[in-house]
């Protein structure tokens, strides 16, 4: 893949889950009017957050990190690469059918896992609930997660971005009706009106689950039997091909499971204190957008790109790519950085504070924002980072890494709680990152000439940095001289998306007269 033609496949990638996440901004703005930081909202999102977990552990930690590079090698070499992938799809629906079977039958068990401090509070009920009626969905969503990781390693990249918009517009539909069948009071034990009306919105939300589960699966099925690869159920074989995944996933796994501790960890600091479960999840939404947008797609395209690269030995075409991955990544990732700690309030307060969003949720939501900022660059730089690794088949390095990484979550999110409350489950994450991307980048420097920095990344890192700075010194005035429209319901949102495109104007004006980057690449890349 020439290096336009991997800026292509970011912008393809990267324009899908930038409109995936302007559904779910939509969802989640819907989430907190209605439910806003109580019992309902708390319950769900940890319910929610179980096969999403879990899905990272299987599909996207283990799986596909050793799947894609593999089927991409095989497809460079011209082997039976569609074989391969029925194997690894008949594998995954039998492992996942029993997983799923097991997950919903423990589903007490999983909830105090990733929340003990629901225990004995109606939050608990309410979790486990949702969670058995949402669980199914990791089934769904892994099985997708390997269709797509076919299309992505064969250059097909649209279907599979595509998809996460389908569960945003299935949440946003169940969320609307939810709030249209709302409990007639009389049917409510007596919890009134609002609260009955969250009970539904939390039941209809927890049914959509797998349902858009199902849905995503739908797509990238269909579109990768178009491309000629017809996936279909059958009865698991362990073939020396299988042999030789499961060997490459099993450290894979074990990194995927060092990383949901992590998130585990912070559920569990948060759970101790009423709201933060929910003020973490409406920060984690914000700070999502850029990592999503830029992140998934470095990391989506990269990885079958490098896979195929040193098939052929092509060493420098490796480092050039890899250069402008992360010369892309931090060249979109360091002004959203800076944007995200300036203008955190007035971010929080137009797109959530709301119905049952109150100030207060603004408050601790936007600090949240603030930390979860901090640490950003880092998180995009693991997607950099990380193929080098997976595009060799090494999958123990990164697991050692982050054992250490996991290691500094805990210390500072368990011990700093006591002390500076809920929010240290959010520093605890930043820290982790950025110990994590430290390990990373030192344990590359053993690859030879693709995994270095060339003078260009070098050169411009620098400059990226300083328009970013200029960018957020230009959001700080803007943002003072827009306060009045941004605190007025009828106008701030026009406001808000002034005050954005004052912020991106400004940065792409200084990063233009610092050299940070030329424009005209990034039209190039467009009209291509």
């Amino acid at each position: 893949m020439k290096p336009i033609r991997l800026v292509q496949g970011f912008l393809t990638v990267g324009i899908w889950t930038l409109l995936s996440r302007v559904f779910g901004f939509a969802r989640d703005i819907m989430i907190a009017g209605y439910l806003g930081a109580g019992p309902v909202a708390e319950a769900f999102l940890v319910a929610f957050s179980l096969p999403n977990m879990f899905r990272r552990f299987f599909a996207e930690g283990a799986f596909n990190m050793a799947f894609v590079p593999m089927f991409s090698k095989k497809v460079e070499g011209g082997e039976d690469a569609e074989a391969f992938a029925q194997e690894a799809w008949v594998g995954m629906a039998f492992v996942l059918t029993v997983f799923t079977v097991i997950g919903i039958v423990a589903m007490p068990g999983l909830v105090l896992l990733m929340a003990s401090g629901f225990a004995g509070d109606e939050r608990f009920d309410l979790a486990v609930e949702y969670g058995r009626l949402a669980f199914p969905y990791i089934l769904f969503i892994s099985l997708a997660a390997l269709a797509s990781g076919v299309l992505n390693a064969t250059g097909r990249f649209m279907a599979a971005a595509a998809a996460p918009v389908l569960l945003n517009i299935v949440f946003i539909v169940a969320v609307l009706i939810g709030a249209a069948l709302g409990r007639d009071p009389s049917e409510s034990l007596g919890l009134g009106i609002d609260r009955a009306l969250g009970l539904r919105v939390g039941d209809t939300l927890a049914l959509s689950v797998p349902f858009a589960g199902a849905v995503q699966l739908g797509l990238v099925w269909w579109a990768a039997k178009r491309a000629g690869f017809h996936l279909r159920l059958g009865w698991p074989r362990l073939s020396p091909d299988m042999r030789k995944l499961f060997a490459i996933a099993a450290p894979a796994a074990l990194a995927g499971g060092v990383v949901q501790i992590n998130l585990l960890v912070g559920r569990q600091v948060a759970s101790f204190f009423e709201g933060a479960v929910a003020w973490l999840n409406y920060a984690d939404r914000l700070y999502q957008l850029p990592l999503g947008v830029v992140g998934i797609a470095v990391g989506v395209v990269l990885l079958p790109d490098l896979s195929r690269r040193l098939r052929a030995g092509d060493e420098a075409g490796g480092r050039d790519a890899f250069n402008r991955a992360a010369e892309m990544s931090l060249a979109l990732t360091i002004p959203a950085a800076v944007a995200l700690v300036v203008i955190s309030v007035p971010l929080v307060s137009v797109l959530f504070e709301r119905g049952a969003f109150t100030s207060d949720d603004t408050t601790a939501t936007a600090l949240t924002v603030v930390v979860y900022g901090l640490g950003l660059p880092a998180f995009v730089l693991q997607k950099a980072l990380q193929p080098l690794f997976f595009a060799r088949e090494d999958t123990r390095s990164p697991f050692r890494y982050a054992v250490v990484a996991m290691l500094v979550n805990v210390v500072v999110a368990v011990g700093l709680a006591p002390v500076i409350g809920f929010i240290a489950a959010a520093l605890g994450t930043t820290l982790a990152g950025w110990a994590m991307v430290w390990l990373l980048w030192r344990g590359s420097r053993q690859m030879g000439a693709a995994a270095e920095w060339d003078e260009r990344f070098r050169r411009r890192l620098w400059r990226i940095c300083g328009a970013s700075a200029l960018m957020g010194a230009l959001l700080l005035a803007a943002a003072a001289l827009l306060g009045p429209f941004l605190a007025t319901a009828s106008v701030r949102y026009p406001a808000l998306a002034l005050l954005v495109a004052i912020g991106m104007a400004g940065y792409f004006g200084f990063g233009q007269l610092l050299g940070a980057f030329r424009l005209a690449e990034f039209r190039r890349a467009v009209r291509r």
